[in-house]
């Protein structure tokens, strides 16, 4: 069963409780991004950050511990690769290290961009039908052990979160792994892992999403559901 007053915790917080044992795998929304409108011919692939939305990214990475190594992988579209850089950036400047612009290095992962589309034919009449209303019916038939008729645009919810984060604890070799993503697949991570409900009119709010903590070996200790900004919510 979803709970509808699961919460997510600050990432301040949350970081300030990592152990020196421990490593963080954060699966996290991009920083906020100028408006998207559903007639955009690649449905807002070319949208980038606010300036706000880089001054937050700059903010959630000076919450990050400087102690311990530290990577970053993306969704190749540019507003993703932006937030890395600048929590990239704002982690150096808490050490009192200046980055190139390019800096730090960023891996682009095509994964992080389409993780759960099974058919994106489908998963683009989603898009233009009601993107929040379409995700959030999936998920809440998937829970329920009963999806819905037109399954084709996505894979089924348990097995891919498994696999996001199987991919996850494979790719991340560092102390603190950032993998910035977009909503549409930090939202079916957190409704599996953390059972988390999200409607059409309570959304995720970017610079949000899951961590997973391990122990060196990549045990799992615990998931935990962080925002960078004050909440995690975006109500409309």
């Amino acid at each position: 069963m979803l709970n509808e007053n699961a919460d997510f915790v600050q990432a301040k917080d949350f970081f300030k409780g990592i152990l020196p044992d421990e490593r963080v795998f954060f699966l996290v929304r991009h920083a906020e991004r100028d408006h998207i409108k559903p007639t955009d011919a690649d449905y807002g692939a070319h949208v980038g950050l606010t300036e706000r939305g880089r001054e937050q990214a700059l903010a959630l990475g000076r919450c990050i511990p400087v102690d311990g190594d530290m990577v970053f992988f993306s969704s190749p579209v540019g507003r993703c690769v932006e937030t890395a850089r600048c929590i990239g950036k704002g982690r150096a400047a808490a050490a009192g290290v200046a980055l190139a612009p390019d800096m730090p290095l960023v891996e682009p992962l095509d994964a992080l961009g389409n993780f759960f589309v099974q058919d994106y034919d489908e998963f683009t009449k989603v898009l233009r039908a009601g993107f929040y209303e379409g995700i959030c019916e999936w998920l809440v038939n998937e829970v329920a052990g009963n999806p819905r008729n037109q399954i084709e645009a996505f894979c089924p919810l348990a097995n891919r979160s498994e696999e996001m984060l199987a991919m996850m604890l494979e790719k991340g070799n560092m102390r603190f792994n950032i993998f910035v993503t977009h909503d549409a697949w930090s939202v079916p991570c957190l409704t599996h892992f953390c059972k988390m409900r999200f409607t059409p009119q309570r959304w995720m709010n970017f610079l949000t999403g899951m961590a997973v903590v391990t122990d060196a070996q990549k045990n799992v200790r615990r998931i935990v559901p962080v925002t960078g900004l004050e909440t995690g919510w975006l109500e409309f």
